[in-house]
């Protein structure tokens, strides 16, 4: 409906294993006792221990009574040598792999890689014990968002996921057992993915202590072992970790395309198919026709989606018109008289036809016509995808075309969502797909609007509806609008909507519809009260989330199982290597700029990704709803922030302030803001939020600051026009440098000052 939806979070597990607490286990004086020994064992090793160059440098000079101890009790020196590497793997401490080369050095390959791995292995389960058992609330306070990030890719792959880490030597052994152990994993899988993935480094930085450990001079460093075991290293470091993914991933996707192997053609007709011509289906089949594939375009409606037809177009047509409409009703505060009251004076039949003149004037940048130039074969019909590289597609008059293809990208979009309400079918609705047509075929704006939902698309149509005249009733079950947006926000909104006339009922849950013809009604509940209301009303509007379309194009056939999105890796790949997804059906963002974002990533994969990948990266994906004034959002807000643990400092700039904003006001002081989140004590930009006339112009500014990792500085320092207001994008930045002025030097620069003038 709206390219102003926010982000869709993840979805939180059920109660996962790691945060129940055993019962009788770890009592409170056990969990304070047991901390106090590791912390002291970690301030002996720190105070004792040595670093790794010097720890390397002790090594070669007691390798002589190393040897000469480990052949008269070679049995004692093993089980010293395994209970220290259990405990320093269990903390996590560094000096781990000077003794994986001591093992090499002074009990050879074969004992040295026994030793390691076993030790390695039980020292990263006893550290992802304490992770699960005792460090559990610390560590997911100090690092929710890793948390939520390595849960959710432990639901959607399981051991493999553990396992690729495994063989990353750049992500910390320790960290990795302690992020695991705040997942819902078993012990038992966590422990033998360990066993497995850490042998081949292992057996490398082993090997390697082997060689050193028999160089008697320095000329012998230059020994083709030695060198063997150093290049090997080196090998394993910079190509081991991707190679052996690829591999993994090659041999689960052999596994899966199993009982489809003989249905894979040996020639294809297309490199690509594109089912879904919405916002992101048509970037993909523009960037494939671009790389000089060829690709076939498959869409069962409209070219343009809803974004074109229901969504963004339209709505933003509305929005103007309502804009145009309250700028007449509050003339006289800018010293213009106007003869005729907006109701009056609002001719509906033309409002309506100006909408479709707008979506017919976009309508040719997303027409057959144009991706057949490009070089797109554009098909309509319904696409069904039969196996992993065969389409078919049925044509409106009923024939089926077979198309067998290299990869597939689904871009299908998504649809409204009916909340099951009584009544709610026998009195009538519209939702973003019906609503055009519903007004259309009315002569005159519906007199009494009832909105149900209070996210983007309610709010602004909301108001829109308001502005207009008409007599709107927007319904939320939560206790405000916009709930992921800051309470500010929030609060700021719903002022506005109510002062240009419309009735906020938040808190309130719909329990039936009645009624028919002209007497049609809603019954609402109180959720603090319980009080119930019935409201009146000529349309009835939901605007309560869209969910994306995962049936009926072959999906369950496949054996894809699909809640609420198509299940995608990083690289937008589902668990077919062949078939990739963008946009809603990929989610979690339903956003227009997302979709046609996700479908660069999905579509080059998709072409070239046999030889390079590229994973998708939404760091820097801006959000606007577009309401009076807009709210545009980048990166984190506040009560995310909070949420996930993650410490920021606020600066914040109203817009009562900024030159242009004032001479842009009526009557009543410019409201709105700029509200930005920065690390504390530096200038890096976490996340902005503006509310303001151009919000999601003004958000560019940070989105490219964000995105080229340039600070409040860099926009201090960058000129903008006067009056406009981007400025306040750089007065928020001086009110952060006023904040952080160097105090000493500034009283160092006063003296200095008053020195001169004697």
């Amino acid at each position: 409906m709206t390219e102003a939806s926010s982000p869709t979070p993840a979805p939180s597990p059920a109660a996962p294993r790691a945060q129940r607490r055993p019962r009788g286990r770890w009592t409170p004086g056990w969990r304070v006792g047991l901390l106090l020994a590791l912390a002291a064992a970690v301030a002996l090793w720190g105070l004792l221990g040595p670093d790794e160059a010097s720890g390397l440098a002790l090594l070669k000079k007691q390798h002589t009574f190393l040897l000469a101890w480990y052949h008269d009790a070679p049995w004692q020196l093993r089980a010293g040598f395994f209970s220290l590497y259990v405990l320093l793997a269990t903390l996590s401490m560094p000096g781990i792999s000077v003794l994986t080369v001591a093992a090499g050095a002074v009990f050879g390959l074969g004992w040295g890689v026994l030793l390691v791995s076993f030790a390695s292995s039980l020292g990263a389960t006893l550290s992802f014990w304490l992770a699960r058992y005792l460090l559990g609330d610390s560590l997911r306070a100090r690092m929710g968002p890793r948390v939520l990030a390595v849960r959710t890719h432990v639901e959607r792959e399981g051991a493999f996921y553990l396992l690729s880490l495994r063989l990353m030597p750049v992500v910390p052994f320790g960290v990795i057992n302690l992020l695991m152990g705040l997942t819902a994993m078993r012990t038992r899988t966590f422990y033998a993915v360990s066993q497995i993935g850490m042998l081949a480094s292992t057996v490398v930085f082993v090997s390697a202590g082997q060689q050193l450990g028999s160089i008697q001079n320095a000329s012998e460093a230059l020994k083709p072992d030695m060198l063997g075991a150093l290049l090997g290293l080196g090998l394993l470091v910079a190509f081991l970790p991707k190679i052996a993914k690829r591999v993994l991933e090659r041999l689960r996707q052999r596994k899966l395309l199993a009982p489809w192997r003989s249905q894979r053609p040996q020639q294809f007709d297309t490199n690509l198919v594109v089912i879904g011509a919405g916002a992101g289906g048509l970037v993909s089949a523009y960037i494939a026709a671009a790389a000089q594939a060829k690709v076939t375009l498959v869409e069962a409606r409209a070219l343009g989606g809803d974004c074109l037809h229901y969504g963004c177009v339209p709505s933003k047509a509305l929005i103007q018109s309502a804009k145009v409409a309250h700028q007449v009703r509050t003339a006289a505060q800018f010293g213009v008289q106007v003869s005729a009251q907006v109701p009056q004076a609002l001719d509906w039949p033309a409002l309506m036809a100006r909408i479709a003149q707008v979506i017919a004037s976009i309508a040719p940048h997303d027409s057959t016509e144009r991706y057949t130039a490009l070089g797109a074969d554009v098909l309509q019909g319904h696409a069904k995808i039969v196996n992993p590289w065969t389409v078919d597609v049925t044509r409106p008059d009923h024939s089926v075309q077979r198309i067998r293809t290299r990869s597939i990208v689904i871009a299908a979009g998504a649809q409204p969502v009916v909340p099951d309400l009584p009544g709610l079918h026998e009195v009538g609705f519209a939702t973003s797909d019906t609503l055009w047509a519903q007004l259309a075929q009315c002569s005159a704006l519906p007199r009494r609007i009832a909105v149900l939902g209070g996210g983007a698309v309610g709010c602004e149509l909301g108001q829109a509806f308001a502005r207009l005249g008409a007599d709107v009733t927007l319904i939320e079950a939560g206790s405000r609008l916009l709930a992921r947006e800051d309470g500010d926000v929030s609060a700021l909104v719903q002022t506005s909507l109510e002062t240009d006339g419309a009735r906020v009922l938040c808190a309130h849950t719909a329990l039936r519809c009645d009624g028919k013809g002209l007497d049609k009604t809603i019954t609402v509940r109180n959720v603090a009260t319980g009080l119930e209301q019935t409201l009146a009303f000529d349309l009835l509007i939901c605007a309560v989330g869209r969910s994306a379309r995962l049936s009926g194009y072959g999906l369950e056939e496949l054996g894809i199982s699909a809640e609420r999105t198509v299940p995608t890796n990083a690289y937008l790949q589902t668990v077919f290597p062949s078939i990739y997804a963008a946009g809603d059906v990929a989610g979690p963002y339903q956003l227009t700029h997302a979709a046609a974002h996700q479908a660069w990533y999905a579509t080059v994969n998709a072409l070239f990704g046999d030889f390079k990948r590229f994973a998708a990266d939404y760091r820097h994906l801006p959000a606007t709803t577009f309401v009076a004034p807009e709210v545009a959002r980048l990166g984190l807000n506040e009560q995310e922030a909070q949420a996930q643990g993650v410490r920021y400092e606020l600066t914040r700039f109203d817009l009562a302030d900024l030159d242009r904003a004032l001479t842009d006001a009526g009557s009543a002081p410019p409201t709105g803001f700029v509200k930005v989140l920065t690390v504390p004590g530096k200038d890096r930009i976490l996340g902005a939020t503006i509310v303001a006339p151009q919000a999601g112009d003004m958000l560019a500014e940070y989105v490219l600051a964000m995105r080229h990792r340039l600070g409040l500085k860099a926009i201090l320092a960058t000129v903008h026009a006067y009056p406009t207001f981007a400025e306040a994008n750089k007065y928020a930045a001086g009110a952060w440098q006023r904040a952080h002025a160097p105090k000493r030097l500034l009283a160092w620069a006063r003296g200095f000052h008053a020195w001169r003038r004697g």
